[in-house]
């Protein structure tokens, strides 16, 4: 059964813009934070954004005033908004949800940022 269903990754120009989404089954229960993590080739998995069930929204300091997480809590999804794209965000991005005694990841969608 697939827990977390990611979509929206491609392949974009530098300076573009690429919206990934992230749901959660619903059979995940207590959920608390949700977010977006990344790995280059080569590189630790970092974190992108995160959002907790609060609404408080955290940033790496290398997208802040770029890419804007948002959380719709009535469907356990979680949209990133990434704007002015650069080849340095090219990466495999997956998504992390949290609940209570257990975390759940994605399979991972690629962002190419490229001319």
């Amino acid at each position: 059964q697939v827990q977390i269903v990611e979509s929206g990754g491609g392949l974009v120009q530098p300076g573009g813009s690429l919206r990934l989404s992230c749901a959660a089954s619903r059979t995940i229960f207590s959920i608390y934070d949700m977010g977006w993590y990344r790995q280059a080739p080569g590189k630790q998995r970092e974190l992108v954004a995160v959002v907790t069930s609060g609404g408080s929204t955290n940033y790496a300091d290398s997208v802040k005033g770029r890419f804007t997480l948002s959380r719709d809590g009535a469907k356990n999804t979680v949209y990133l908004q990434m704007n002015s794209l650069k080849p340095e965000d090219t990466a495999v991005y997956y998504c992390k949800v949290d609940s209570v005694g257990r975390t759940y990841w994605g399979q991972g969608t690629q962002v190419t940022v490229s001319s």
